[in-house]
């Protein structure tokens, strides 16, 4: 996969080109501001991108803004964010805004190479990946139509707000596919979600778990 990058630590920087340059990916280019990462993903055209929520010159926002600002030319265009904490607004506005490959992972996860490049490579897809502490903070907020889910259809949707698919649910729950598939079924029919497109409605059922 081709990747641009853009975080201001340069030591964060140089490990995670080294981590995906060992792993077969080519590191397109490396910035360290918004607009940079705006210029460099309508020069080099990125499978992917990973990008740090907090940005200079006033490390609040300037990464996940950037993000957006690049979504809004490229809709497809697949991002990782990394934050140092759990912040859940961010993670809702980058899912809610393209729906489709979106991830967030903490910075502590990037250590963890295997984790990382999975995520990685569920978000070049096109899917989810939400780092399970973020998950487990949001989960514990759970309010509204996320109420009348069973304990094992909330662990279901957790798994989805991570990115796995049914058949990698099941596995981690040693359950069968055909009991995912229910709770699945379930899930999108407790949150009143339109039938359509699985894909996208896995989308809204993370969204409607975000906004719990």
């Amino acid at each position: 996969m081709r990747v641009v990058i853009a975080e201001d630590n340069v030591l964060l920087a140089e490990g995670l080109s080294l981590v995906l340059t060992s792993s077969g990916h080519e590191v397109v280019s490396r910035v360290t501001t918004g607009d940079g990462f705006v210029r460099a993903v309508a020069e080099h055209r990125p499978d992917v991108t990973v990008v740090d929520v907090r940005l200079p010159p006033s490390f609040r926002d300037e990464g996940v803004r950037a993000a957006l600002r690049a979504r809004r030319d490229r809709p497809d265009l697949p991002v990782l964010v990394l934050s140092q904490y759990v912040e859940g607004t961010y993670a809702r506005e980058l899912v809610a805004d393209g729906a489709r490959g979106v991830g967030y992972l903490l910075k502590d996860r990037v250590a963890r190479i295997g984790e990382f490049l999975d995520a990685l490579g569920r978000v070049a897809a096109g899917g989810t990946a939400l780092d399970p502490e973020v998950v487990k903070q949001l989960l514990a907020r759970r309010a509204g139509p996320l109420v009348t889910l069973t304990p094992r259809e909330r662990e279901v949707l957790g798994l989805m707000a991570q990115g796995y698919a049914n058949g990698e649910i099941a596995e981690r729950l040693v359950v069968t596919d055909r009991a995912v598939h229910k709770h699945v079924g379930n899930i999108f029919a407790k949150l009143d979600l339109p039938p359509g497109d699985s894909g996208h409605r896995r989308v809204l059922a993370v969204l409607a778990y975000l906004e719990g």
